[in-house]
């Protein structure tokens, strides 16, 4: 398997061709790198509680054109879909984002400021912590998805899921027939083979699920022939929730997959960090193999 050069949060870049080539810049010892990963996880997480609540409803109107929504409602699981300017909301699918075990949309507040500044169109999807099973929440992501094209006329969306729900998004497009929905899904920081230290594992039953040898893990390594979705895997070499850390990548034979290193940053900044976010984006907007052959030659693939 083949892997682009690590993408360090510490670099700023302006253009990504597909995925980021960037040179391994030296860097402070693991233990030191480590320390701070640490350090940035606990403020992160600060933020997080500060936040939490502002993401446990839909989102009101935004500050701009590319924020405007439809009215909220009141129910905690309810998708809703911000619009853009006409002319950017009809060239680019609307991008969908699922958070991770116990979160809200509020985890994505870095990201949605990088999408809306360059005019796509978000929704969110909050799914309840009381979920059960990956197959249920996937089942549920289906049915928010059509929903979604057919309230933006589009026949396709690209999500990004942190976390177990990059994993939820992979069973919905893997196993339940979301490829034909699903242009591209960014993961960041997914146990895509499943993670030895799964936060309240034996407790929880879908955090047991995100456990290496799961029923659910074994069904993702099934033959998954055909698939039209192209899969974009962030994970970085210090997530403490991915154990080992290369559990994050996508590895499979029949999947159009790249996995991207992240250096310098936990889990928990994974959806947050500017430099990621502007990662994330050129990663949405890189041209399908149909649009952009000569692009797609030059892409680095893990399967």
């Amino acid at each position: 398997m083949k892997f682009p050069p690590p993408l360090s949060p510490l670099t700023c870049f302006t253009h990504l061709t597909r995925l980021p080539a960037l040179p391994r810049l030296p860097g402070p010892r693991l233990s030191s790198a480590l320390l701070g990963a640490t350090a940035l996880e606990l403020f992160v997480l600060t933020g997080r509680l500060i936040v939490y609540p502002f993401g446990l409803t839909p989102e009101r109107g935004g500050t701009g054109p590319a924020e405007a929504g439809p009215p909220a409602t009141t129910d905690p699981t309810a998708t809703t879909v911000t619009t853009a300017p006409p002319a950017t909301a009809a060239a680019t699918p609307p991008v969908v984002l699922l958070h991770g075990f116990i979160d809200n949309r509020s985890a994505f507040l870095v990201l949605r400021r990088a999408l809306t500044r360059h005019g796509r169109r978000l929704a969110s999807l909050n799914y309840s912590p009381l979920t059960r099973d990956v197959r249920t929440a996937a089942e549920l992501l289906g049915r928010h998805v059509e929903e979604i094209c057919a309230r933006t006329g589009h026949d396709r969306v690209d999500i990004v899921g942190h976390s177990l729900g990059g994993l939820i998004a992979r069973y919905y497009v893997q196993r339940l027939g979301g490829d034909r929905r699903v242009r591209t899904l960014v993961t960041l920081g997914t146990p895509h083979g499943g993670t030895a230290v799964a936060p309240g594992a034996g407790v929880h039953p879908i955090v047991r699920q995100m456990r290496g040898g799961s029923s659910v893990i074994e069904e993702l390594r099934g033959p998954a022939p055909g698939c039209r979705t192209r899969f974009v895997s962030f994970w970085s070499e210090l997530d403490q929730v991915m154990v080992p850390v290369e559990t994050a990548c996508v590895d499979h034979p029949d999947l159009d997959a790249v996995n991207v290193r992240v250096t310098g940053i936990g889990h928990l900044a994974l959806p947050v960090h500017p430099t990621v976010a502007a990662a994330v984006r050129e990663a949405l907007e890189a041209p399908e193999a149909g649009e952009d052959d000569a692009t797609a030659a030059g892409a680095t693939s893990a399967a």
